[in-house]
């Protein structure tokens, strides 16, 4: 009963909610640039690297709903896409002691990455969009977001160790 409800409402405003999806990311994004500005200005520590992809994994219930399940290849296309995507992340993530402690180091490039991977991800979303359904494009486009995250925290935690490891050194 819901899930024909929420068909009937997803099929009649489908053009409609690709242009929320893609506001709602933009201010997203826009939060998120705003959130790291805000969080470099303290200490890091392996929890704030860890708990956003943990808080992010609550969305794969999504997939408990049929109309938002993908094929294992689409699957495959998002984690190729989420990896690439993750390098330019990766590469401008970078942290520095301060009185034994360590901090993310805001970059500048960080601004423009996320920006042009969300237009990346727009355009992309709107080309394949006309070949598969909403709920097709949004699954695999959660699974790009995850992916992408997941793999940059984790390279994240990697460079957090090897300063919290040189701190112990001291």
């Amino acid at each position: 009963m819901l899930e024909t409800i929420l068909m009937e409402f997803i099929t009649k405003y489908e053009p409609l909610l690709i242009i929320i999806s893609s506001i709602v990311a933009l201010c997203m994004a826009t939060f998120m640039i705003y959130l790291r500005v805000k969080v470099s200005e303290s200490p890091t520590n392996r929890r704030r690297i860890l708990l956003p992809p943990l808080f992010m994994s609550s969305g794969a219930l999504m997939f408990v709903f049929p109309y938002f399940r993908i094929s294992f290849m689409e699957v495959m296309e998002a984690l190729v896409l989420g990896l690439f995507f993750s390098v330019f992340l990766i590469r401008s993530t970078t942290f520095t002691l301060k009185n034994n402690d360590i901090y993310l180091i805001p970059s500048r490039a960080f601004i423009f990455i996320l920006f042009g991977l969300l237009f990346i991800r727009i355009i992309i979303k709107l080309l394949i969009g006309s070949s598969i359904s909403f709920g097709e494009t949004s699954g695999m486009f959660y699974l790009l977001g995850f992916f992408m995250i997941v793999s940059w925290r984790i390279a994240m935690l990697v460079k957090y160790n090897k300063l919290a490891k040189k701190i112990r050194l001291q």
